[in-house]
């Protein structure tokens, strides 16, 4: 039975995952700064903040894991000075402490969640849109540095727009459209304009369990997402035809953040290297998106 340890495991993917592991018999254990779940399901929880780095370390120590998945961080698309100290701290610093204890100690594997929001080299230079970026762009250099130099087994996996299921922070797009529909609440948009590779979570996660038990050679990044680009326009009218809305859309009252990036997964280089592509449609993935929430609403008005 291997070992293993995720950071993040409070979040989306950290909760889909921890999910699939303990159903797949593996000791799961996971790292939360904050509160934890009071139904464990099998999960052993640990109370760490990697942010310092002893308190890292003496937890990386104490569990010894085959394998860690490396999903904590600060996400925001803020693109003001007060996100650049988060991001440096949460995504950054956080990733350094994690490598240096497992470079320490040793492992079979070390997956980091890269993102689509990691900048673009045009020109001879590097065009960095917000804080989160240049902390994920960091933090993947870091993860490279330490395959190279100390032959820790770090690959980067870089996750591109992923929805589903149990996504809690209903401020990002899919839920918001959703619960906003379930309400009869009219959302508000920019104008959608902007063409996004969106990704099922299931698909995600088989993606990263692929890279984890992967055996041959680390020092990789590769991408998770569809490989097809569909804006954000057409995602919320397609929701809304599923949920058959014909209400008016709210498009173009909220301004469009600067320096957005366009990038389609390089799915046929993910799958050479890992054997791994994605399955679920977008209409179908959105449909049992939707039907969750659509049963959670009931729920909680029950």
């Amino acid at each position: 039975m291997r070992r293993v340890l995720i950071s993040g495991a409070n979040g989306f993917i950290g909760d889909h995952l921890c999910t699939r592991l303990v159903n797949e018999g593996v000791d799961v254990h996971a790292l939360s700064r904050g509160s934890q779940p009071q139904d464990r399901n099998g999960v052993r929880w640990w109370n760490v903040d990697l942010a310092d780095f002893e308190a890292a370390r003496a937890c990386v120590r104490a569990i010894r894991p085959d394998i860690f998945f490396h999903l904590a961080g600060h996400v925001s698309g803020s693109r003001d000075l007060s996100a650049v100290l988060p991001t440096f701290r949460d995504n950054l610093s956080s990733t350094v402490h994690v490598l240096i204890s497992l470079a320490e100690m040793g492992c079979e594997r070390c997956v980091l969640a890269g993102s689509l929001e990691e900048p673009a080299i045009a020109g001879g230079k590097i065009i960095t849109g917000s804080p989160y970026a240049a902390s994920k762009f960091s933090s993947s250099v870091y993860g490279r540095m330490f395959f190279d130099l100390f032959q820790l087994p770090v690959v980067t996996m870089r996750l591109f727009m992923v929805y589903g299921p149990r996504q809690r922070d209903l401020t990002k797009l899919v839920p918001y459209t959703i619960t906003s529909m379930l309400r009869n609440d009219a959302p508000r948009f920019t104008s959608g304009v902007r063409p996004i590779d969106w990704i099922y979570v299931d698909d995600v996660i088989d993606g990263m369990l692929a890279a984890a038990f992967d055996q041959r050679e680390a020092g990789y990044m590769a991408d998770l997402g569809s490989g097809e680009l569909v804006s954000v326009r057409d995602v919320v009218l397609e929701i809304a035809r599923q949920m058959n809305v014909t209400d008016a859309i709210d498009f173009g009252s909220i301004p469009e953040r600067p320096l957005e990036r366009v990038r389609k997964a390089d799915v046929a280089h993910t799958k050479a290297r890992l054997g791994w592509t994605p399955r679920l449609p977008l209409t179908e993935g959105l449909g049992r998106t939707i039907e969750y929430y659509r049963a959670l609403v009931d729920r909680r008005g029950a």
